[in-house]
Order: C-alpha cells, then structure tokens, then sequence
C-alpha cells in the first residue's frame, strides 16, 4: 500500500505543481498594476499593448484622448503632464498596501518577460520604490555629483520607468505641483537626490538593468537572446535578461529592430509568429488604389515595366494612374502606353518634364492627389526601375493591412535593395545585423525598418490623419525619400518591409547609355535578368530540360535562341546605323584588308556592340556547344561577329565556303515568307538543305573541314542574319 501511495502521489504532483505555477501567477497577475501614459493611439503604443497582452499585464491607460501639453520630450525637457496623470490615478490606489504599481511609457517600450518575472526581481530588490537607471545624466548635468556613489552599474535615474507599492509610488508623486510641461525626470530625480526622502521612501535604482533597460547610451551593451523558447533582449555587461525595454532618446529605431523578434514576433524555430495577425482585405471588395509612377532618370526596360503594371492582379478600374516623367527620352514610351491603356484604368494623368518639377514635387504632387480623394483608400508609390514579378504584389500588401509597407525588391545578385535595416548616427545607412539575412529570404516576416524607397504603399486614411499636413518629400540636405521617412519617423507612423513572397527585383539605372537606337540591348552587363526576359527566346531553356533542338542536317543543330524582340531591335540597330559593307572584297575591316568570301554585312564592332556580343555567347550560346559537341569546352571567343544582309537587288547568295572557325552560329532574325522568300543554307558533303529558317533560331555547325556550306538565294524581300566565327 506504501508503493502504491507513492505512485498515486507521483502521477499527481505534475498537476498539484501546475496548479501551483498557475495560481502564483494569478497572484503575481492580480497584485501588479501596470500605468501609463498615452493620450492618443501610436502604432508605438499599439506595439505596447500588444506586449503587454502576450503577457497578460493588466495595463491601465491614463490622458487617453487629452491634450498633449507636455512639450517635445523627444528634443527637449517636459513631460511633467504624465506625473500629474500618475498623481491623479494614485490617489485612488494610495492605500492599496499589497499592490506593485508599474509606472512606463508607452510609444517607445515593450514587454521581454512577464509580470511574475518583474515582481519576483521587485522583491529580489528589496526596496519599495525602484527606478529604471541610464548611464547618461538628463536634464541636469550639474546634479550628476550629488548622486550616490556606486561601484558598478548605472548610476542615473530614469523617469521612463517606475515600479513600487502603491502607498510609496503615491508619496512620490503627490509632490508634483507644476506645469504639465514641466521636466518629469527631473522631478523624480531630486526627489530621489534627497537623502532623507531616498532613505525614508526606501528607494533605489535598477543598476544593473534587471528590471529596466534603458536603449539611450546602452545599445552596444544589448543583444538578442534566441534558443529560449522566446526571445529575450540580454544585457551583455550585466548579464542580464531585462523585462521592460525603452527606446528613449534617439534609440527608438534600435527599439524597432529588437521589437521585429522581442517577445515573440519571429524565432528561428517558428519564423514569424505576428505576421498575419493584422491580415486585412481578404475577400473583401477592392478599394480605390492611386498608383503613383515616378520616371526620374533613364531607366532601361520602361515599355516591360509598363506591362508589368498593367498586368497587376487588381481590377483596373479601382486604379488611378498619376505618372511623374523627367526624361524627354522616354516620352514616346508613355504616349505609346497612354494610347493604348489611357481608357483601361480609372484616372491616368501624366505630368512631363515641361512641368520641370523636382523629385520632392513631384512626389508631394502624387501623394497630395489620394490625399485629397476621400475615395482613395491606398498610395502605391512606384519607381520606374522596380520590375514587379508578383502579380498578386498590391492585393498581397494591402493585406497585410499595415500604414506604409513595402515588398522586398532586390538588386539581381546584389544585396543592393530598397530597404536600410538601420541607420547610422547622421542619419544615413548602416546595416543591422539582420539585413543580410532579410536581403537573401534566411529571415523571412514583415519588418519595421527605418527607411525604404522604389516601391510602397501607404493607407489613404494616414495621408489624412497623421501624415496630413507636411510637405514630406523636401528637406534640406536630404533626397526626397529620405526626407519621407524621417518625417514619417517623426510621426510617430512605423514603415514595414515584407519579404514574405518573391515580389521582384531592382535594375540597375547607373550606367545606361541612350545614345544607341535600342538602348535596353547594351543592358546585358548590367541587368542581366530583364536582359533575358525581353532578349532571349521563351523556349530556350528547354534545350536542357526536354532537349528542344533539332538536327536537320549531320552535326547541324537548330536551337531557339532570340525573341521577336531581340530579332527586331538587332535589325533596327544595324539598318539606324546603316553603312553596310555592299558584300565587297576589299575590307578595311578584318585583318589583311581582303574578305575572299564577302558579305554584304556590319560588324557588331561597328556599332560597339561586341563585347556585349562576346558575352552573349559565353552565355547562352557555349551551354548549348557543350550539349551537343560533347567534350569539346569552347574559349567562347569571336573575331568575326556580323549581321548579314540578303537582298535580291545588292547580294542574293553566298557560294560555297568554309568559315575560318571551329564552329559557327548562324541566327536567322526575320521571317521567311512574311519578310523575304528564298534563302536558306545547304550543305555540301552531305546534300542537305535549310530551306525554311525560323526568326530566333539558330543553327551552329562545324567550321572548317567537314561543313561546306553556301547560302542559297533571296528571291524576293530583304532577309538578314546574324553570324558568328566561334574560336577561330
């Protein structure tokens, strides 16, 4: 009967002890009252609560939907009207001997632990009244003598947090008899520098940051603790897990960054745990979304980033265009997309560079427009370099149901994108430890960071409220975009980046030449993604997936290669530049001055288009020759790079020939029967004819030796190709 006694006891202390654990929480829950301040809802105070929720603080707010009248505490003294609030609050609470009252603030601070761990190192402390600490004297440096001396630690008091019981928190503050803009901190601090009144309301401070950890003078001090089931902040000079974290001062940006994972909000484990708790939209009918786009330097690949945005995955009618353009270069781009689209959308105004507005007009001028339109439930702000690969970008955004957020986009294998994680002390970019990590999707949520650009988008209903009355883009000494989300910051309004779905990419604008006819074909070094999309044949990747080639003739091979696209420009390009060579012996061009076999043809050099050409092979063309010429490894290399020219009138025909070449390429880039008819190639050692070449393919066969060629005649129209002599 002893054992089984035993047993009964032990299959039962699990529960007896849970029991236990839940009711000393309820009576740490029932004897902490936390108080504070905020007279208007902040998404900084929204923040607040939902820390305080997640660990079921029982929180009262007091002044909500008063007056501020406590000055700037961010830039100067003031404050006092929070200790008038407290005063008045305590007073019904004064003779409450049993209840801890936790005093903080509210727009920059939040919750890493719970209220048993907070009242647990309350008594550790032994004192009635404690005081969170900084290292930083405020507002009075001259009293920095009179405070008590300590061996370690932080020596100064900080008003932003205060935590004690209740008679004792009364006796403090009931001696505020000033003006509401009067300086709190300094208020509590000679109250505190009182010898007499330190000793007899038995106070102290937090020095070593076990309760309190104040961000202001402190962030090399504090890391992010991950692996504990929950994300803690660990004062790494103390070492210690510190349950309410401030952002005070010019610390509130690294607050954000700790807020992204502190309580809970993302773990390595569980990835992010807060991202859909604000899910909006779905479902629900489309609101009214004014698309702001901005042309503000030559930008390659305009008419696909057009396409892009008439393909959004949104009804175009609830979308309002406002495009901004800077460059007379691109004007015939937008009267081309105006003709075409002008009646798919809602609205669609265009202001050119006639208007010659900066960048910050330019931008105010949008924003102003969805400002104005109480129907305009959403900003989308676009630059003319961010190509949108999601379709679902603006539904997927609006859903996430944030004030300003924008989609990742990133520079093609570059961690170049448009979103800083941080920012330096002069308010330019520095990287947070985390940048990277988002950048490349290891880390993937929805992030408030300190600055985007390129691409977001903001409620309407913020436009009117709190972002209503500023001319955001202009500030001196700062580009419109910067000068955005500073004012933004100082709202108080937080800006979010997701990087929860592939949205697209960044090109580069840098280097774009638009000297040529085709411009966007000199873009293959520079964006060489959206070179492919628009240049190279939908098909050609299934050369290597499915093998799609043919073999029409022995060791001939006929490939997809160009688009339609590439085929035109190319044409375009050699026809703008117009000095073919008339298929003449004589030539100035090649080595030696004489062409036995001559073609009525312009170089790529002629153009300055051959190290883009070169490239090109190395990229596309040499994957196809290790395909199919196994074990031969091609250098890739040309001296020989033209686009031919066959008419009936100036050269028909070439004879039979061997190219000075290992192998060679030949791309037909117009249409058989639609633009000429004849042409072709035959081979002569085997009989074999191409009579039918299709735009965009390409043949690639043998040089010298085995593969006798000619080109047979064009008969009718004009036929062009272009070739290349591939490792001479």
């Amino acid at each position: 009967s002893g054992q089984s006694a035993l047993h009964m006891f032990s299959s039962t202390l699990p529960i007896l002890l849970a029991n236990l654990c839940k009711c000393v929480f309820l009576c740490f829950s029932e004897k902490l009252l936390v108080l504070t301040v905020a007279t208007e809802e902040t998404d900084g105070f929204h923040r607040f609560m939902k820390s305080a929720s997640y660990f079921n603080y029982t929180v009262k707010v007091l002044g909500m939907g008063e007056a501020w009248k406590g000055g700037d505490v961010g830039r100067s003294i003031g404050g006092g009207q929070k200790v008038r609030l407290l005063k008045e609050a305590m007073e019904a609470l004064a003779d409450q001997e049993d209840l801890v009252v936790l005093s903080v603030d509210s727009y920059d601070l939040i919750f890493a632990g719970g209220p048993e761990e907070i009242l647990r190192k309350f008594q550790q402390a032994n004192h009635k009244v404690l005081f969170a600490a900084e290292g930083l004297i405020w507002p009075d440096k001259r009293l920095a003598d009179k405070y008590p001396s300590i061996r370690s630690g932080k020596r100064y008091l900080n008003s932003g947090g205060i935590i004690g019981y209740a008679p004792y928190i009364n006796r403090v503050v009931s001696q505020w008899n000033l003006h509401d803009n009067d300086d709190d901190q300094l208020f509590y601090t000679k109250i505190y520098l009182d010898p007499l009144q330190r000793e007899t309301l038995n106070m102290t401070l937090d020095h070593k940051c076990q309760i309190f950890q104040n961000l202001n003078g402190a962030v090399d001090e504090v890391l992010l603790k991950f692996g504990t089931g929950r994300v803690r902040v660990r004062n790494t000079v103390y070492d210690s897990l510190p349950v309410v974290v401030h952002g005070n001062g010019n610390t509130k940006m690294y607050l954000n960054y700790l807020a992204n994972y502190v309580p809970n909000a993302w773990t390595y484990e569980n990835g992010c745990s807060l991202c859909d708790d604000d899910i909006g939209g779905k479902g629900s009918s489309y609101p009214n979304v004014l698309v702001g786009v901005f042309i503000e330097q030559p930008t390659p690949f305009l008419p696909e980033f057009f396409q892009r945005l008439l393909t959004l995955d949104y009804p175009k009618d609830k979308l309002n265009l406002f495009i901004h353009n800077n460059e007379v270069y691109h004007e015939k781009h937008i009267q081309k997309f105006w003709e075409e689209n002008r009646n798919v959308f809602g609205s669609f105004k265009v202001v050119g560079p006639e208007e010659n507005l900066s960048q910050g007009e330019a931008r105010n001028m949008g924003m102003d427009l969805c400002r104005k339109d109480a129907t305009c439930g959403y900003y989308f702000s676009m630059d003319s370099d961010v190509m949108l690969t999601n379709r679902q970008t603006l539904k997927l955004l609006i859903e996430q149901n944030r004030k300003i957020i924008g989609p990742l986009v990133t520079r093609h294998s570059k961690l170049w994108s448009n979103f800083w994680g941080a920012l330096s002390l002069d308010g330019y970019y520095a990287r947070s430890e985390d940048y990277v990590d988002i950048v490349q999707r290891k880390r993937v949520g929805v992030w408030n960071i300190p600055y985007m650009a390129h691409v977001y988008l903001v409620k309407g209903s913020v436009l009117r409220n709190e972002l209503k009355e500023r001319n955001y883009f202009v500030l001196e000494k700062l580009d419109p975009d910067m000068a955005f989300c500073r004012n933004s910051r100082e709202m108080g309004v937080f800006m979010y980046i997701t990087n929860r779905h592939d949205f697209g990419r960044l090109i580069s604008t840098a280097n774009y030449n638009i000297s040529h006819y085709n411009n966007d074909l000199w873009q293959i070094f520079e964006n060489p993604v959206d070179w492919k999309e628009k240049y190279i044949h939908p098909n050609y990747t299934r050369i290597f997936t499915e093998n799609h080639m043919e073999e029409p003739c022995p060791d001939v091979f006929w490939f997809p290669v160009f688009s339609e696209k590439a085929c035109d420009e190319i044409v375009g390009e050699m026809e703008h530049y117009g000095s073919w060579s008339g298929g003449r012996h004589e030539d100035k061009r090649i080595s030696g001055g004489y062409e036995t076999v001559p073609t009525d043809d312009i170089h790529m050099k002629q153009i300055g288009f051959d190290k883009e050409w070169l490239h090109f092979i190395r990229e596309f063309i040499s994957p196809v020759t290790l395909k199919v010429f196994s074990g031969y490894y091609t250098k890739g290399y040309a001296v020989m790079n033209f686009v031919v020219k066959y008419t009936p009138e100036r050269q028909a025909y070439l004879r039979p020939h061997h190219d000075s070449s290992t192998f060679t390429i030949n791309i037909a880039l117009n249409n058989k029967d639609r633009d000429f008819e004849g042409g072709g190639c035959r081979f002569h050692r085997y009989n074999c004819s191409i009579s039918s070449p299709r735009k965009g393919w390409s043949f690639m066969h043998p040089g010298r030796l085995t593969h006798l060629h000619e080109g047979l005649p064009t008969t009718n129209g004009t036929r062009y190709i272009a070739v290349s002599f591939i490792d001479p």
